[in-house]
């Protein structure tokens, strides 16, 4: 059997659980610090998700099913991504989790990702992932 790898990360931001949940799950928002990408879906769990989008001049349309939706606390679901150079096979899904926790300064986010193939894929999801909830804690705290 083939061993994956997970990623954790947790990132403070200076704003309500509510803003933070928004900023997660409202398709105008998450267009700009996601890179421009086009998020469709109705949160129903068992229902689809698509992110997509173009970069450098090609069009993606990354998919999964959303797991888990429970506002302001909660959300999780599978995902495979076009850019992955795999097939879009069950066992070739990620599965992305946020978690929210309401602290004194605002809202800690924990994001764990599962099923990276390796070392690499490991590094770049991490360096994505910091860059995106930069980027979104950019919005949410202005």
């Amino acid at each position: 059997m083939e061993t994956t790898l997970n990623l954790k990360t947790t990132l403070s931001i200076k704003a309500s659980a509510t803003e933070v949940w928004n900023a997660l799950t409202h398709a105008e928002l998450v267009k700009q610090y996601f890179f421009g990408t086009d998020l469709v879906t109705n949160w129903q769990v068992g229902g689809p998700i698509f992110f997509r989008g173009e970069w450098d001049g090609v069009a993606y349309e990354d998919k999964g099913t959303v797991l888990a939706f429970e506002p302001e606390r909660y959300l999780c679901y599978n995902y495979w991504s076009s850019f992955s150079q795999t097939e879009d096979i069950p066992e070739n899904y990620a599965t992305i989790e946020y978690i929210l926790e309401a602290v004194e300064e605002g809202t800690n986010i924990t994001i764990t990702q599962t099923g990276l193939k390796d070392e690499e894929a490991l590094a770049h999801s991490e360096s994505n992932w910091q860059m995106i909830m930069g980027e979104m804690r950019k919005l949410v705290e202005k």
